[in-house]
């Protein structure tokens, strides 16, 4: 089980990648049972101009766990994170992915001499109407998994076919589980996350800051996480939005059309 941690002595999992004489910082935040590392490829194209700092978002990877799933929270410990060193000298830049791209939003609106440019990747500042369903149905599939009877991460994998038919997502979903001396655990806190998913979905309302740097928001042309209905809550919050869609990609943007992510990352940050 991971550890419950109160909030002064929490421990948020960081990796870096680049060098510190690079001409710009990026920090990457992951989506849903994602980890920073998800964000390994992007990270490595974009030096040698930039260093990333690929974060494990509390309750997720190594990073401890939290009794409660609350956005505004969890913006303020990346902040404190963040505060400690990477952006300790100034601003940097700030990526975030569906979940994590709700926590970025947060950081730019209640942290905003942390962040100098913004990067969305297929969110919204709304409730998101689409994949809850999928969500659940992924979560409940893992928490109904014992893993007591799981020796190798193939049982795993083999267990979960019948109500996860595509092997990619059961990989995605399976790099979570982790073999330690008494058999096999999950990383991320998934009871919480099930029992937490219409927070998840949602997005904290009365919000009446405004971030006024530039942000970059992408949707994915085969993703329905990012509608015209959703401008105006966008802009409200974040006046300075340019948005962008890859037509080619779904929900997973940065997965899908890695080379394409990182071009546009490196001509957004050095601009």
């Amino acid at each position: 089980m991971g550890r419950v941690t109160a909030l002064e002595n929490f421990s948020i999992h960081t990796e870096t990648v680049g060098d510190d004489d690079a001409d710009y910082k990026v920090v990457f935040l992951h989506g849903l049972f994602g980890r920073g590392k998800n964000f390994s490829r992007i990270a490595a194209g974009l030096t040698p101009e930039a260093q990333s700092l690929l974060v494990d978002l509390p309750n997720h990877g190594q990073s401890d766990w939290t009794e409660k799933f609350d956005y505004l929270e969890l913006a303020d410990m990346v902040a404190a994170e963040l505060q400690k060193s990477f952006a300790a000298d100034g601003p940097v830049n700030v990526v975030g992915h569906s979940m994590g791209g709700k926590v970025a939003m947060l950081l730019a609106l209640r942290h905003p001499e942390l962040v100098h440019k913004l990067v969305v990747l297929d969110i919204s500042p709304t409730t998101a109407t689409s994949g809850r369903g999928e969500f659940q149905h992924l979560l409940g599939s893992l928490t109904g998994l014992d893993l007591s009877t799981i020796e190798r991460r193939s049982d795993a994998d083999e267990q979960l076919k019948d109500k996860i038919d595509h092997p990619t997502v059961r990989g995605f979903l399976l790099q979570n589980l982790r073999y330690e001396p008494n058999g096999f655990r999950w990383e991320p806190n998934l009871d919480l996350l099930y029992r937490e998913l219409e927070t998840i979905m949602a997005f904290p309302e009365g919000l009446t800051e405004q971030f006024e740097g530039p942000v970059l928001w992408i949707g994915g042309g085969r993703s329905d996480y990012v509608t015209d209905e959703d401008v105006p809550a966008m802009r409200a919050l974040f006046p300075r939005t340019h948005r962008m869609t890859f037509k080619e990609a779904g929900h997973w943007i940065h997965s899908e059309q890695a080379d394409e992510t990182i071009a546009t990352l490196r001509y957004f940050f050095s601009r």
